[in-house]
């Protein structure tokens, strides 16, 4: 289902910022499926990112390849994505 995404939000060399931080919480709100471009350079930064994001908007990681990550948190009032069992 993210295949054809687009990332709606993007972090750029110097990390997350209050403002990221809202629009990631708009975004996942919205469309609760949603692609991160995470532009930092270090593996480990990256990692510790996403985690700090996983954390932060109670969602969950559904993929990650290089620097784009997938979340997706549930919305019970837009109810289930179409193609989820």
């Amino acid at each position: 289902m993210a295949h054809s995404l687009k990332p709606v939000v993007s972090v750029g060399q110097h990390g997350m910022k209050e403002s990221i931080d809202e629009e990631i919480a708009i975004a996942i709100k919205y469309h609760q499926l949603i692609k991160v471009k995470i532009g930092l350079g270090d593996r480990d930064a990256r990692d510790a990112l996403v985690a700090q994001m996983v954390e932060t908007h109670n969602a969950i990681l559904v993929q990650r390849i290089g620097n784009i990550a997938v979340l997706y948190r549930f919305n019970p009032q837009k109810g289930k994505l179409d193609g989820l069992s």
